[in-house]
């Protein structure tokens, strides 16, 4: 099983929307995946159709109440596909975490139960470096990093690799860079262009040749309750989460072929 963190403190740049579509589309390659949603906005639970209002067990309850992974995991058949939906509840669930024990570990310690469960889980972060993102860095194997190529997003990415070195060197000492995912990727925009071209000067190897550009399919499918590649698999913005789980997946083979 390998846990992907889909982070960036910035918010609206594309970590629900990836999180979401690349769940359905490594699911619609045959792999088990179980989508978590660690933001209390909620947004990969809507888009995937469920109703935050009416959640009986979510994250909270994972990290919280420490109920067992296959009483909170939801199976969504039309997806073939699992999710750990969340609501506001979670919000709540940031100050209940701060006074336990081990408390940047529940998440990890809730998932090991999902081993022989799951291909990939995917974690849809919140927009903040917060006890639930540090959760979800403890938990994780590796961090997918989406950025919008703009002027102040080079910044945010330093500070972030700055965190994942942090835990990498103290707790979790497997936690790596998945790759470098550009959103809402507009080739006409000058500083696009240049900010992509730094991007690839700075992490070589790391940044996604796959691009994911704006599109407005991908933004109306969430009102449906449907990912961007059910709602309309041949928009362009479907094509691309398609083409950035090829990607993914090659990496994941050329990854497991360095470690024999």
């Amino acid at each position: 099983m390998k846990v992907v963190a889909i982070a960036n403190q910035k918010g609206g740049v594309g970590k629900t929307t990836t999180s979401v579509n690349l769940s359905a589309a490594l699911a619609a390659m045959d792999k088990r995946v179980l989508l978590l949603d660690l933001d209390p906005q909620g947004n990969a639970s809507v888009s995937v159709g469920l109703n935050k209002s009416e959640l009986v067990t979510s994250t909270y309850e994972l990290l919280v109440e420490q109920q067992p992974l296959e009483e909170v995991a939801l199976s969504l058949p039309q997806l073939r596909m699992d999710v750990v939906p969340a609501n506001g509840d979670l919000t709540a669930a940031e100050v209940a975490l701060l006074s336990v024990d081990d408390r940047e570990q529940r998440l990890k310690q809730a998932l090991e139960s999902g081993t022989q469960r799951y291909d990939f889980v995917i974690i849809d972060c919140p927009p903040s470096l917060n006890m639930l993102t540090l959760n979800a860095l403890v938990a994780a194997n590796s961090v997918l990093i989406t950025m919008q190529c703009e002027y102040f997003a080079l910044e945010g990415l330093s500070a972030l690799l700055e965190t994942i070195n942090t835990i990498n060197q103290t707790v979790n000492p497997s936690l790596c860079v998945e790759g470098i995912l550009r959103t809402l990727y507009d080739p006409r925009n000058a500083l696009t262009n240049e900010v992509s071209e730094q991007l690839h000067q700075h992490f070589e190897g790391l940044v996604y040749r796959t691009v994911i550009p704006r599109n407005v399919r991908l933004a109306e499918a969430p009102s449906h309750g449907l990912p961007g590649i059910v709602y309309d698999r041949l928009a362009r913005g479907a094509t691309a989460y398609m083409a950035l789980a090829g990607e993914f997946m090659r990496r994941q083979e050329h990854h497991s072929k360095d470690n024999v």
